[in-house]
């Protein structure tokens, strides 16, 4: 959402934060005036739908009509929420991730400037994680570890997590109460305790070099996606209960419900239609990764030979618009990009059932609620550039479309 999960935003510019960083400049941090969600209200709300929204998809993906009409509250069992097992298994997740975050492994780069102009120094060695991961896991199969077990818990697994999702918010609250001024985020700062708890109101909560936001963004739920530090979520996001819900609970449980559906819900597929269906896939990949390498390349370095060909407009801040390439073709085509894959992990459920499309409908929701943020961060921060560029590159996320 952008609020429980969230991809980079954009027109290739190097971010839509809430000021324009000057080394050795810094004014005076100002209260969040736009608040989005619906406020405090909204916010207090999301709180409480959006973990038994996780559950209540779970419970409906055992039910034998798998449907999101089918209320599979009454044949919940209690002891279908926890097991101190699950607990245990999870700890021993993040314990994990944790130890290959901190391993000496991959390069260290330089994230966007903060508000007094210096950068946080970041590791990069999410893939270096995935690939240790993934062979203590065949290992692990070898010498017989039963992975029919995390489907098996998978209801308990979602609860720990929620849980888990609730301490960390608490703690990430009460932590930024006591931080300087200028380590807060300025989404996350109205001075509201409800809403600034959602939205996050530290902007990069550390503990030494242990970036908190993130790890939670890469590791726990999203092992591997590495083009994040020009993403509104770590340049303008605070940490709080949305991005650490997100991240932690969200994303893995909903993202895979298509997987989880389709255990007790098998479906037949043509090899022709497993070909297409990754052929899609790959088209949605291409876009994805493309669009985010373009703009990520001209955010850190314009003179790049593979982007200093590029059409740009200049902007009052000093900054470029990229108005070719990816970014000529729709404003967010890393959108595009991401939507189209989501359509192709749902496509193997068939179409018999809505509810493993609870992800691509979703997924659309959020991307076009997502543009709309960035939309009105960008036109405050360029104002006639913006919509000079709006001008020149029209649709927003599908060509001829929207």
């Amino acid at each position: 959402m952008s609020g429980v999960r969230t991809r980079p935003h954009g027109a290739g510019e190097a971010g839509a934060g809430g000021w324009e960083p000057r080394m050795g400049q810094m004014t005076k941090m100002a209260r969040t005036s736009n608040l989005e969600f619906g406020g405090p209200l909204g916010a207090l709300v999301l709180v409480a739908l959006l973990p038994c929204s996780v559950l209540y998809l779970l419970l409906a993906c055992r039910t034998e009509a798998a449907s999101v009409l089918n209320n599979p509250l009454p044949q919940l069992d209690l002891s279908q929420l926890w097991d101190p097992a699950a607990l245990i298994l999870v700890l021993a997740w993040f314990a994990l991730q944790s130890v290959l975050y901190l391993l000496p492994l991959g390069k260290v780069t330089q994230g966007m400037p903060l508000r007094d102009g210096t950068r946080l120094s970041y590791r990069i060695n999410g893939l270096h994680a995935l690939v240790i991961t993934a062979l203590l896991t065949a290992v692990g199969v070898v010498c017989g570890l039963p992975l029919a077990h995390v489907h098996d818990c998978c209801v308990q697994l979602a609860c720990v997590c929620i849980l888990t999702s609730f301490a960390l918010s608490v703690l990430l609250y009460a932590r930024s109460l006591c931080v300087s001024e200028v380590a807060l985020a300025p989404g996350g700062n109205s001075g509201n305790p409800i809403y600034d708890f959602f939205i996050g109101h530290e902007l990069n909560p550390r503990i030494g070099n242990f970036d908190l936001k993130y790890f939670c963004e890469l590791r726990p739920g999203l092992i591997g996606w590495e083009a994040v530090l020009t993403t509104m979520d770590i340049v303008n996001d605070g940490f709080g209960f949305m991005l650490a819900f997100g991240d932690l609970t969200w994303v893995p449980f909903t993202y895979s419900l298509q997987a989880h559906f389709l255990v007790s819900h098998p479906q037949e597929l043509s090899p022709t239609g497993a070909v297409a269906i990754t052929l899609l896939n790959a088209l949605g990949y291409y876009i994805f990764r493309s669009a985010n390498s373009q703009k990520n390349t001209f955010r850190r370095n314009p003179g790049d030979p593979t982007v200093a060909g590029l059409e740009t407009i200049p902007t009052a801040t000093g900054r470029q618009l990229l108005v070719s390439g990816w970014w000529g073709l729709v404003r967010h085509p890393n959108y595009l990009g991401d939507l189209i894959m989501a359509l192709a992990w749902s496509l193997p459920c068939g179409l018999d059932h809505a509810l493993p499309y609870f992800y691509v409908v979703y997924f659309t929701a959020l991307l076009i609620h997502r543009e709309a943020r960035d939309e009105h961060l960008c036109r405050r921060k360029y104002g006639s550039a913006w919509s000079t560029y709006c001008g020149r590159v029209p649709y927003r996320i599908f060509p001829y479309l929207y």
